[in-house]
């Protein structure tokens, strides 16, 4: 079997199956699941730092993350991440550590929602400023 497969079966001498375990995925193995929650950590990840960029730097001249639309690009990125993260940890078929995913949409989920509560807060900031 090679070092990708899904599945490790166990066969007497006889011909019987003792056993059908799962084996968990490689760690070089990329699944569509692990791309979708490196993604959505990403997006995360974008979010919290523009939205920490537009509650400090409210009146930035040249940047994405002044007031309004730091704030905004920040919600935006934020509910891509938790999106995405929700969409793998809905999806995966198996927990943690076996390959699809599941820890990183966990992480994406996280860091997507902390990046939701801090672009609120730079949004009502800047409507406050306005």
């Amino acid at each position: 079997m090679s070092s990708t497969a899904a599945a490790r079966v166990v066969i007497t001498a006889g011909g019987s199956v003792l056993a059908f375990e799962p084996v968990a995925a490689s760690v070089f193995t990329v699944s569509a699941g692990r791309i979708g929650a490196s993604a959505g950590a990403v997006l995360g990840v974008v979010a919290v730092v523009v939205a920490v960029l537009a509650l400090t730097r409210p009146q930035s001249r040249f940047s994405v993350a002044k007031g309004r639309l730091g704030a905004l690009v920040s919600l935006a990125a934020a509910v891509l991440g938790v999106a995405l993260g929700g969409w793998v940890v809905a999806t995966a078929d198996s927990g943690i550590g076996t390959g699809n995913g599941r820890g990183g949409a966990y992480v994406a989920l996280l860091v997507g929602t902390i990046g939701l509560v801090l672009g609120g807060f730079a949004l009502r900031r800047s409507r406050r400023a306005d």
